[in-house]
């Protein structure tokens, strides 16, 4: 078991009853929600949580948010600026009635072999895929999505957990992002940016809903997606040299697509290729190092 402490910032959303027929939905907060979320944010019950982008009307990804059912109302958590979304929310909220309040919470995320065990052993619970307990002040959530494995998020005021933790399994960000990409996952502002859609992600099925109905950015992700696979996939390379993010992949001198995120200490970066290319072990160049493909990052499975 290893765990890390992440800076996220959590605001909570709260809404009153509407009498109108907001598509179905009778809370004014969970309509807001659902409309510029990409997963689906009406169809979730109390204590549990799921993973959402903010799309713009390209269908590319600005922002992303777990968002947690507590009761009648929800928790943002996000990692951005807490100012700058705060407002963009209120911006975006227009005549709903939704309330917002920002949560001062410590966050920390434990992972790996023997975290469940932690778990049960501190909170002497069991907890599902993406739901999460609240005991007095902690939310404590089974969330593997952080690195594609088991882990589990714990929020609010932890002065009684961190005591408990093990200050030698204790990792850093750097360790955190490595493992990110060794594992393959996608990350904002990395692999979730404007040139490319979440349909290119081996993610995406964990954070868009295609029956919710409408939200922005779903018209773009739609027609992609009803097209059939997107011309680009995500995959894992090892490197032999330097190799820096957004650097070209090449074939025979010519662009086939492009580094998003680089583990120096591995020697393992992530990047998207031309589907048509990418098969296991091939090899490809960049302007510094020999790139190999070891993994093709199609689909998540957690």
């Amino acid at each position: 078991m290893n765990w890390i402490k992440l800076k996220r910032n959590k605001i909570l959303v709260k809404g009153k009853q509407s009498n109108l027929n907001l598509k179905g939905i009778k809370e004014e907060h969970t309509a807001f929600l659902q409309g510029i979320l990409t997963n689906n944010i009406a169809q979730l019950n109390d204590k549990e949580f799921n993973y959402n982008l903010m799309l713009d009307h390209k269908g590319s990804p600005i922002w992303d948010f777990y968002v947690f059912k507590d009761n009648e109302n929800y928790i943002l958590d996000f990692e951005f600026d807490r100012d700058e979304v705060l407002n963009k929310l209120k911006q975006l909220k227009l005549s709903y009635q939704v309330f917002f309040e920002i949560l001062e919470f410590e966050h920390i995320y434990i992972f790996g072999e023997d975290s469940e065990k932690f778990i049960q052993q501190t909170f002497n619970e069991l907890l599902e895929k993406f739901k999460y307990l609240k005991l007095e002040n902690i939310y404590i959530a089974n969330n593997p999505l952080r690195l594609g494995q088991k882990g589990f998020d714990i929020f609010g005021n932890l002065e009684s957990i961190k005591s408990k933790l093990p200050t030698d399994l204790k990792i850093d960000e750097e360790e955190f992002e490595n493992l990110r990409i060794n594992n393959c996952i996608p990350k904002i502002g990395k692999e979730l940016v404007e040139k490319v859609l979440p349909l290119e992600t081996n993610i995406w099925k964990y954070v868009i809903s295609l029956n919710k109905g409408c939200y922005v950015g779903q018209e773009a992700i739609a027609r992609v997606y009803f097209r059939g696979k997107p011309p680009r996939v995500m995959v894992k390379f090892s490197f032999d040299s330097i190799l820096d993010e957004n650097e070209k992949v090449l074939l025979n001198d010519k662009p086939v697509g492009f580094i998003t995120s680089v583990n120096i200490k591995d020697k393992t970066a992530i990047g998207f290729i031309l589907r048509n290319m990418a098969e296991s072990s091939k090899e490809l160049k960049s302007s510094q190092s020999v790139l190999k493909i070891l993994n093709i990052c199609q689909e998540l499975n957690v």
